[in-house]
C-alpha cells in the first residue's frame, strides 16, 4: 500500500511540474525596443506585451554587460490587456547594448527576445520633439496629427510611426472603443498595437470612442445608455494601465443621430435634447472617472442641427471636422458655411468656433506618414505648444474597481413576445442586467433550438440593439409546430457570464397566399458615374 501510495505521489509530482511547464511554454514575452525623439539626453522607450494576457505580471528589463545578463532598476507591471511599457533617459551615448524583458509567469522565468541598440545623442536626431516642447510643423505653423483605426491596418499591415514622426506629425488619435462589439474588438485590437508604438516614436496618443445611440423614449433610459457606454471606456482606459504622461484624453466620436432604420431609410432620429442629455451624461462620467476633461467630436451640420445649444456641453473641448478649407491659409477656419455660420454650443459671438482640433482632410496621403493604404484623417491642433501640454496633466492609473469584470454574473429576461404561423417570424425583445440592475456592458443574444428536436434548415436570427442590455429578436424560418428552446445571453469578450431562460411557443401551418408576380423586365441599367470622395479636399 506504502509502495502504491509512493507511486502515486511521484505520479502528481511529475504531472504537476509538466503542467508548469506547459503553462510557462505557453507564455510568450515580446519587447520592442526604440529611441524615442526627446529632450537634451536621449529617451529610450521598451514595450511589448505577455500572451496569453495576464494583468499585474511583474516584467523586469535586463541588460547583457561582460557577456552575462543583469536586471536593470527599470521594473514595470502588464496591463489588463498583456501590453507593458518602460521609458528611460539614456545618460551613456554611442553605446552599444543589448536588452530583453524578463517575467515569472506562475513559478517559471520567461525572457522576451532580445533586441539591440545604440543610443544615439539627441542633436542627431531630426526634428527632435522634448518633455517641454512640441514642434509646430503642420499647416499654418500648427501642430500636426492624425486619427486612424482598424480601416488603417489592411491586411493587418502594422504604421510605420517613426516615418509618421519625421513626416512632422506629432500626435496621434486612435480608435479604441466602439458601441458595437463586432467593432469594438477590433478597435481594441489595433489600440494595442498602435499605442506603445506611436509613443515610442515620439508621438503623443489620444483616443476615441464611436457612439451609436439608443433607440428609446424616456430621459432615463437615455441616460443610463450614456452611463453604459461611458462605463465601457473607464474599463478599455483601464486595461490598457490609464493614462500616461504622452497619453491626451479620450474623445467622443458623435455623428449620427438616427436611432432606428429599414435599409437605407432612417425611419427615427433621437430627439435634440435627448441627443445634448447623452453627450452631456457620457462626458461627464468619464471626467469624473478618469479626472481628465475628454473630448467631443463631430461635424458643424450635426453640432446645429442634431444638438441644441447648452452652457454644460461647451466646457468640453471641441474636435470640429470640415473638409475643403486650406489651414495653410492663415485666416482659414472651420465653422463656417456659405453666407453666415453654424450656430451650436461652441459659436463666438463673431461666428467662429472654439475647435481645439481640427480634422481638416480625410484625404491625406497615407504613405507618406508611414501608414498602409491611400488615405488618412489630417488634423492640426489650434492652440500653442503649452496648451497642447495642458491637455495631458495629470497621470490616472486605474484601480482595482476600474478593470473591467471577468465572468459577471448576468439575469435574462425577455418581454413582448410575438408568433403566429410559420411564414412569420417570431419576435421578441430581450433584457440583461448586472447583479446591481444596471445593464450589460457587452454582449449580444441569441435562440437556441432545443437539441432533441433540431430544426433544419436551422432559423435566421436578426438581432438588433435598441439600447446598452436590451435587443430586439427576430427569428425566421420555424416550421409549424410546439416548439422549445432558449434564449440565450453571449458574451464574447467573457466580462459578463451568459445567461439563459427557457422558451415555447406554438406556430400554426403558414397561410398560402397569392403567387408572386412575376418581375416585369427592366431597362438596362445605366452605370452611374464615379464620385471622387476626395474631390477640393486638401491632400497633404
Amino acid at each position: 500500500m506504502k509502495r502504491v501510495a509512493a507511486i502515486l505521489a511521484l505520479s502528481l509530482a511529475i504531472i504537476s511540474l509538466q503542467t508548469v511547464a506547459i503553462n510557462a511554454a505557453i507564455s510568450k514575452l515580446t519587447m520592442t525596443l526604440k529611441q524615442t525623439p526627446g529632450g537634451a539626453e536621449p529617451i529610450v522607450t521598451l514595450y511589448g506585451s505577455l500572451k496569453p494576457a495576464k494583468s499585474g505580471i511583474k516584467v523586469s528589463v535586463q541588460i547583457q554587460l561582460n557577456g552575462k545578463w543583469q536586471d536593470t532598476r527599470f521594473t514595470t507591471k502588464t496591463a489588463k490587456v498583456g501590453t507593458w511599457q518602460v521609458i528611460a533617459v539614456a545618460t551613456a551615448l554611442d553605446a552599444k547594448v543589448k536588452y530583453r524583458a524578463k517575467a515569472k509567469v506562475g513559478s517559471k522565468y520567461i525572457y522576451s527576445n532580445i533586441r539591440e541598440i545604440t543610443v544615439r545623442a539627441s542633436a542627431e536626431i531630426s526634428n527632435a520633439s522634448s518633455v517641454a516642447m512640441v514642434d509646430q510643423l503642420g499647416p499654418g505653423g500648427r501642430i500636426h496629427g492624425a486619427d486612424i483605426s482598424r480601416w488603417q491596418h489592411p491586411n493587418d499591415a502594422p504604421i510605420e510611426f517613426t516615418k509618421m514622426h519625421a513626416a512632422g506629425m506629432r500626435f496621434v488619435m486612435i480608435k479604441a472603443s466602439d458601441t458595437r462589439d463586432d467593432t469594438d474588438a477590433l478597435s481594441l485590437k489595433y489600440v494595442i498595437m498602435d499605442r506603445s508604438a506611436a509613443q515610442a516614436a515620439g508621438l503623443y496618443t489620444g483616443f476615441y470612442h464611436y457612439a451609436v445611440l439608443p433607440n428609446v423614449k424616456t430621459d432615463e433610459q437615455v441616460i443610463i445608455d450614456a452611463q453604459t457606454q461611458a462605463q465601457k471606456v473607464v474599463w478599455r482606459i483601464g486595461a490598457l494601465g490609464g493614462f500616461n504622461e504622452r497619453d491626451l484624453p479620450y474623445a467622443l466620436d458623435l455623428e449620427n443621430n438616427c436611432v432606428a432604420a429599414s435599409g437605407k431609410t432612417c425611419t427615427r432620429y433621437l430627439p435634440k435634447a435627448q441627443i445634448t442629455l447623452w453627450a452631456k451624461t457620457f462626458l461627464k462620467l468619464v471626467k469624473e472617472k478618469t479626472g481628465r476633461t475628454p473630448i467631443i467630436y463631430s461635424y458643424p451640420s450635426f453640432l446645429e442641427g442634431a444638438m441644441v445649444r447648452d452652457d454644460e456641453l461647451r466646457q468640453y473641448p471641441l474636435w470640429l471636422a470640415q473638409y475643403a478649407i486650406d489651414p495653410a491659409d492663415p485666416i482659414a477656419q472651420p465653422g463656417l458655411k456659405e453666407g453666415g455660420c453654424y450656430v451650436h454650443s461652441w459659436t463666438t459671438a463673431n461666428c467662429s468656433s472654439q475647435w481645439i482640433i481640427w480634422q481638416y482632410s480625410s484625404c491625406g496621403i497615407a504613405p507618406k506618414y508611414g501608414v498602409p493604404g491611400s488615405r488618412l484623417d489630417l488634423n492640426v491642433f489650434r492652440g500653442t505648444p503649452s496648451s497642447f501640454l495642458d491637455l495631458i496633466k495629470g497621470v490616472w492609473v486605474p484601480e482595482v474597481a476600474d478593470q473591467m469584470p471577468k465572468q459577471e454574473p448576468s439575469s435574462l429576461t425577455y418581454k413582448n413576445i410575438k408568433f403566429s404561423t410559420a411564414d412569420k417570424p417570431v419576435s421578441l425583445e430581450v433584457d440583461v442586467i448586472r447583479p446591481d440592475g444596471r445593464p450589460v456592458v457587452t454582449g449580444t443574444v441569441r435562440f437556441y433550438v432545443n437539441s432533441l428536436t433540431p430544426i433544419n434548415p436551422k432559423p435566421v436570427q436578426t438581432v438588433v440593439r435598441s439600447t446598452s442590455g436590451s435587443w430586439k429578436l427576430s427569428i425566421k424560418g420555424i416550421p409549424a409546430g410546439l416548439w422549445a428552446g432558449q434564449i440565450g445571453f453571449i458574451d464574447a469578450t467573457g466580462t459578463h457570464a451568459d445567461s439563459k431562460a427557457p422558451i415555447e411557443f406554438a406556430i400554426g401551418e403558414a397561410v398560402e397566399g397569392s403567387p408572386a408576380p412575376t418581375p416585369k423586365p427592366s431597362a438596362t441599367a445605366t452605370k452611374k458615374p464615379t464620385t471622387d470622395g476626395c474631390r477640393n479636399q486638401i491632400k497633404n
